[in-house]
């Protein structure tokens, strides 16, 4: 079905012109009017964009890894005044007063290399150094530059996250971008089986009222008889009786009808409406599903795939992490850069002297009693589980697929066989009355012919539901309209 713009502003307009002092506002919609005002409107839609805008700043911070970033950083000011131990000539030890304030600023740009897992920067900065001497009366000042400093951070043989995260993140932002478009389509399906709900109980209310009616009807018409004998006090008890199970049908129905109508207007997030009047499309579309293409569908469009996917995925990375985590380990360090020192900025500026650092960490695991091992294959024993599980998840996934568009061919054949079945319930009603009414039958087959209508049309409103609920539940598992023959993907406004 295609819900335009159209639609959904003509329901907005229904319900902003109800009038206001009316004791029961009245708004009459249709199901695609319904639909899409769940899908506009309805509390579940803002939990469901709330849930996608998380998933995209998630992604938007995992692409910010890959970006290169400046960092200022400064200690303004540090300042220290205490009794400190500290190494005189010849090597002893004595405690000292010290006083001093440090200042210094850094300034630098770090980029993450995703394909080795390292990390390349380049820097500068400046420290300023005051050293107090109240007893001597004399105070020094120092500075430290760093022109400029470029080095790099290498591990190897290191579990590389950013290797892992270039693989799973776009698939977790993507599984959230289908997954909204399944929320969506949930949306779709409540909104139908609710608007099913509400058409149910007030085509039942009034049957019910109509049963009434004709109950009242042949009561007034029994008495008469009654009264000059023509039918039996038995018939006529059974007849008032009739007519008060109508009034308790009416009460009941009503009942129904304002629990379905208050779960509706809960649904689209509705305060000011108080009473529905729902009218259901004039003809079932003409739609026929196959298994094939409906599965070819759920398979291309569902999160599901996805999410297989990813799970593999994790599951390996896993395994990674314990392997790399746990065994031998090198990481290189270095940088090169020019400094120099002053007793003021020029002459800190002046003459920069090199400056290289290199360093080499190793580790290597001697002995731990067997935990790297049983890390290790822990994730491997995982790994094969989420494997089996994947497989029958994807197995139980094209089954339903299957079943599902299978019972929609039967309730397609439902639909048909229950309007069938409804004509001739009425048909069959209206010559049992007139033969009622002329004295050819008596009360007994009166009351089996309007059970009979009742079933026939409470048989024929179920079969209309199942058909549009079971349309609308297929949609959803596949993702794709087939009665427009296109797929079911939202693309929503994130930013």
């Amino acid at each position: 079905m295609k819900y335009s713009f159209l639609t959904f502003l003509s329901g907005l307009i229904l319900m902003t012109f109800v009038p206001l002092s009316s004791q029961a506002q009245v708004v009459s919609l249709n199901m695609e009017t319904v639909i899409a005002l769940a899908q506009s409107e309805a509390p579940d839609v803002l939990l469901a964009n709330t849930r996608l805008k998380n998933s995209y700043w998630r992604f938007q911070t995992y692409r910010s890894n890959y970006r290169p970033s400046i960092l200022l950083e400064a200690d303004l000011p540090i300042f220290n005044r205490s009794l400190e131990q500290i190494t005189i000539q010849g090597g002893a030890e004595e405690f000292a007063q010290r006083s001093f304030m440090s200042n210094e600023v850094f300034l630098s740009l770090n980029q993450e290399i995703a394909l080795t897992g390292g990390r390349v920067f380049a820097s500068t900065g400046l420290r300023r150094l005051d050293l107090f001497n109240a007893s001597a009366g004399q105070d020094r000042v120092s500075y430290l530059s760093t022109p400029v400093s470029i080095g790099f951070n290498q591990p190897f043989f290191q579990f590389n996250r950013l290797k892992w995260d270039k693989l799973t993140e776009p698939l977790i932002y993507d599984e959230a971008r289908i997954r909204y478009s399944e929320e969506m389509e949930r949306i779709a399906y409540d909104a139908v089986r609710f608007f099913f709900e509400v058409y149910r109980f007030q085509i039942i209310l009034e049957g019910a009222q109509f049963d009434k009616n004709n109950a009242d009807t042949l009561l007034e018409i029994s008495k008469g008889r009654y009264d000059v004998g023509r039918i039996a006090e038995t018939d006529l008890l059974q007849i008032e009786l009739s007519s008060m199970n109508a009034n308790d049908a009416i009460a009941e129905s009503t009942l129904n009808l304002q629990s379905a109508t208050e779960q509706l207007r809960n649904f689209l997030g509705l305060k000011s409406v108080s009473t529905f009047e729902v009218k259901i499309p004039d003809n079932l579309p003409a739609v026929s599903i196959d298994p094939g293409i409906a599965l070819e569908m759920a398979l291309k469009n569902r999160s599901k795939t996805l999410e297989f996917r990813r799970r593999l995925i994790e599951a390996d990375r896993e395994v990674d992490r314990e392997m790399k985590g746990s065994g031998f380990n090198v990481s290189m360090a270095g940088s090169l850069g020019l400094t120099q020192t002053g007793t003021n900025l020029k002459s800190a500026y002046s003459n920069p002297l090199d400056q290289e650092r290199l360093s080499v960490g190793l580790q290597v695991p001697i002995a731990d009693w067997g935990r790297a091992k049983a890390r290790r294959e822990t994730a491997k024993s995982n790994r094969e589980l989420i494997q089996m599980n994947v497989e029958q998840e994807q197995i139980n996934l094209e089954r339903e697929i299957i079943l599902r568009v299978q019972q929609f061919e039967l309730v397609k054949n439902r639909v048909n066989l229950s309007k069938k079945s409804l004509e001739i319930a009425v048909k069959r009603q209206e010559l049992t009355r007139s033969r009622y009414l002329i004295g050819k039958i008596g009360i007994t087959d009166l009351n089996i012919a309007l059970s009979e209508l009742d079933n026939a049309r409470r048989g024929y409103i179920d079969a209309q539901r199942e058909f549009w609920v079971a349309l609308y539940e297929i949609r959803g598992l596949t993702l794709y309209d087939f009665v427009e023959g296109k797929p079911l993907i939202f693309e929503p406004e994130t930013n």
